[in-house]
């Protein structure tokens, strides 16, 4: 072992994914570097499954602009007297 690389660790995962929730709603998924699209295979699509710090942050972007449509699209009720 060179002292360039870390002593893989039998929980290492080799593989990844794309996020689906991300590829869903992100209108620039396409334009992520790949690295920041992937997720751990073994955990559901949520933020904390990215990979990088930048994935995580456009997935809870994503999530928040997701959230403020919600409210913009809900009906508003007149309050009454």
């Amino acid at each position: 072992m060179d002292r360039f690389h870390r002593r893989s660790e039998h929980t290492d995962t080799r593989t990844a994914r794309d996020c689906r929730f991300c590829s869903a709603l992100d209108p620039d998924f396409a334009s992520r570097p790949p690295i920041d699209r992937m997720v751990v295979p073994k955990l559901e699509d949520t933020a904390s499954a990215h990979l990088t710090e930048d994935g995580y942050v456009k997935h809870r972007i994503v999530e928040l602009m997701r959230k403020r449509a919600a409210m913009v699209a809900a009906p508003v009720l007149q309050r009454s007297a």
